[in-house]
């Protein structure tokens, strides 16, 4: 049973920092298992939106509103991928989840979910 746990969210003010961590269990970053790790988030009253996405050989996207800020990585051997966000504004207030696409259909998995506040 694959299990995703993020952690790290919280309360900061508008330029802070933050690191989201999400730990899987049950199954294991490496090409023969997994295509891509992600973190999406939702806002009050908003569709989850994409912020940024890894391959397992580490290619990443970002959405625009958050280039220069994030940063998406991973670390196989921790089976985690992370999220750290500077200069983090108000308008980065929400639920952030974790996602993993394993691969040959097995499924996509996403994690409970953690609360980003950024206070003005």
């Amino acid at each position: 049973q694959v299990q995703l746990v993020e952690s790290g969210g919280g309360l900061v003010q508008t330029g802070g920092s933050l690191r989201l961590s999400c730990a899987a269990s049950g199954i294991t970053f490496s090409i023969f298992s997994v295509n891509a790790m992600a973190w999406y988030r939702q806002a009050p009253g908003k569709q989850r939106e994409l912020v940024a996405d890894i391959t397992i050989s580490g290619k990443t996207s970002y959405v625009d509103s958050v280039k220069g800020r994030f940063t998406i990585s991973r670390d196989n051997a921790k089976n985690t991928v992370y999220l750290q966000m500077n200069s983090l504004k108000p308008e980065d207030t929400a639920v952030y989840y974790c996602k993993v696409d394993a691969r040959f259909g097995k499924g996509t998995y996403w994690g409970q979910g953690t609360q980003v506040s950024v206070s003005s």
